[in-house]
């Protein structure tokens, strides 16, 4: 009697439970896109035989819910107008425009008497991956083989993970490896070595090829080598040619002027070499008076000298002509 009373315990309990939990499945929505949340059919017979059902979503509190849609005898009421759309065909609820806030537990509630069957579903949203880009962290020339170490990584993407591989089945071992980082070891007769690196989640997957074809700064070395060969090599020497060449066109366009100064100056010194004007005062000599000159006194100024003028008819600087004696 005792255990077939806990045995009927054990079943009713199982049974509150699976009605009052119901059956969970894991739908996963990119972020940005639109996702489906579908029943299964035996729920959709129930909708239709019942005509009552209901959309419900999981808040951040747990003693709270959020009702999204209600359904009753073919007609519906969508408490979440722009951002969700039910379909009558399979009583089905679209999400249009994923968001991170939309992961939570959903739930489909049909009614059926005093009775309730339930259907959760627990979505799961990620964003989608990126390309993926491959680079070059360090390559070993030795003993005849080229060692490399590559590192495959996507920008953007939600639990991204890596693998590598090859199209071709003959490098397959070669590139064959899990995670991000490839460490490949290659003789060098092998003039090309395609790998490919996957970067995927649960929404997505992108891949990304990379093809060794001789171990040199183009296909290995890190970053920094390529960069600091590449300033060495290109850099440099166009600096120098355009100092060079600078030093050549500022020399060529400095010799005109140069020449044009040396005329400016010259120029003015043959002017004024054309007129030279000399003023100088020389005191003259007062004549006594009763005395009669017999001839003009030998007192030549420069002025006159300078010009021609008879001595007489210069006029002394600074100072006025003298009026006739009275007698």
């Amino acid at each position: 009697m005792g255990c077939s009373v806990c045995l009927w315990l054990l079943i009713s309990l199982g049974r509150v439970w699976g009605m009052g939990r119901g059956a969970r499945e894991t739908v996963l929505g990119t972020l940005g896109k639109a996702t489906m949340l579908r029943i299964p059919p035996e729920l959709q017979e129930l909708t239709l035989r019942f005509g009552a059902a209901v959309w419900k979503r999981d808040t951040e509190d747990p003693q709270r819910k959020l009702v999204l849609l209600k359904y009753s005898d073919g007609n519906y009421t969508n408490y979440m107008q722009g951002r969700t759309r039910f379909h009558k065909l399979d009583f089905s609820l679209e999400i249009l425009n994923t968001k991170r806030q939309d992961r939570q537990l959903y739930e489909y509630i049909v009614s059926k008497g005093p009775e309730e069957k339930v259907w959760q579903i627990q979505l799961e949203v990620y964003e989608p991956v990126s390309d993926p880009s491959i680079q070059i962290l360090s390559w070993v020339l030795a003993n005849g083989s080229c060692t490399v170490t590559l590192n495959c990584t996507a920008e953007q993407g939600d639990k991204v993970s890596y693998s590598w591989g090859s199209w071709d089945t003959s490098t397959l071992g070669l590139c064959s490896r899990n995670g991000s980082l490839l460490h490949l070891s290659y003789p060098l007769q092998n003039t090309s070595i395609p790998c490919t690196c996957t970067a995927s989640n649960p929404v997505s997957s992108r891949v990304v090829a990379f093809n060794f074809s001789e171990c040199s700064y183009e296909q290995g070395g890190s970053a920094e080598l390529r960069t600091e060969h590449l300033v060495l090599m290109v850099a440099v020497p166009i600096a120098a040619v355009m100092v060079i060449t600078g030093v050549f066109v500022a020399a060529y366009l400095a010799m005109p002027i140069a020449s044009q100064e040396q005329e400016q100056e010259h120029l003015p010194l043959a002017e004024d070499n054309a007129v030279h004007t000399i003023y100088s005062q020389v005191q003259r000599v007062e004549k006594q008076k009763g005395v009669p000159a017999a001839e003009h006194p030998s007192c030549t100024t420069i002025y006159a000298a300078a010009t021609g003028l008879p001595p007489d008819t210069v006029p002394a600087p600074g100072r006025a002509p003298r009026p006739p004696h009275s007698r």
